[in-house]
């Protein structure tokens, strides 16, 4: 994939103010970041649902209930996932979010299997499978910031639970932009027919990169003294991620979409934008519970 000057420069650009805004949301508190990640929740669902109307036609047909139910669903599993820091007004964002995902369960299925006519299983199937895929991960994101990751007082930064996500989202937009560098300059064998312009000198390098850049960085200048959690997270984002854009790629191929939304120029959509981390984001939550790190 030859290096293109102007689509970097728009990509940049594009880039700054996503950054900027994205930090804003991470790091402000964790208020910001419960309303980032439930914007980011609502526009991945309806570009999902907009992609799955393309490839399943009988899709387009869902009723109201479903199509937006199930993102309702989803998110009040990312209340369910807030710690006792999320508390509004004598009541706690996660007694709410069980609230809900209770009355979820007892709505959704009396509106799309006993009140509604024609009833589709494979129109569910597709509607379960957007929770797994998209609120299951941003919930799991919202336990991360919810939880203390260090015991020994190393979380440099005060606000407990930022350290993770922060190195996780970190770990992906290094390992993209390493990826792309190293893979417009030297690379030249085909990655996957999914994606084509991916190549194995790009996204070997990039991991490499990205490991390298996160370990480094985040102990010598963040003074995160846990270099192996560092590393693993990095890898994780390396490997995972990139495997987690190969998904979200197969799915616009099988919609015969390039991109699966517009918000920045350059940078495409929710699912473009985030797709490494949906992926990314379950399996390290699973790293910290299994280790305690």
């Amino acid at each position: 994939m030859p290096f293109n000057l102007e689509t970097f420069k728009t990509r940049a650009l594009s880039a700054v103010v996503f950054v900027m805004i994205m930090m804003i949301g991470l790091m402000w508190n964790h208020w910001s970041f419960l309303v980032l990640f439930s914007i980011i929740h609502f526009g991945c669902w309806v570009e999902y649902n907009k992609i799955i109307a393309i490839i399943e036609p009988e899709f387009q047909t869902i009723p109201p209930t479903q199509r937006y139910g199930f993102m309702i669903a989803g998110w009040a599993f990312m209340l369910a996932m807030c710690g006792n820091e999320y508390f509004l007004k004598g009541t706690r964002m996660n007694s709410l979010g069980m609230l809900m995902l209770l009355v979820s369960g007892v709505v959704l299925p009396l509106f799309l299997v006993v009140l509604r006519k024609n009833f589709s299983t494979k129109s569910l199937g597709y509607s379960l499978l957007g929770l797994l895929y998209i609120s299951l991960p941003w919930g799991l994101m919202i336990a991360l910031r919810s939880r203390g990751i260090f015991s020994n007082g190393d979380d440099i930064i005060s606000g407990s639970g930022k350290i993770i996500p922060l190195v996780l989202i970190a770990s992906i937009w290094i390992n993209d932009t390493m990826a792309y560098i190293v893979g417009s300059f030297i690379g030249k064998t085909p990655f996957s027919p999914i994606s084509p312009k991916k190549t194995w000198e790009g996204t070997a390098g990039g991991a490499i990169l990205c490991v390298a850049a996160v370990v480094l960085g985040g102990h010598y200048i963040f003074k995160i003294n846990d270099m192996l959690m560092l590393a693993v997270i990095s890898a994780i984002a390396a490997v995972i991620g990139t495997t987690g854009d190969l998904l979200e790629s197969k799915l616009k191929r099988m919609a015969g979409i390039k991109d699966s939304g517009q918000i920045l120029p350059g940078h495409g959509g929710f699912l473009d934008r985030f797709d490494s981390l949906l992926l990314a984001t379950p399996f390290v939550w699973l790293y910290v519970v299994l280790t305690q790190v």
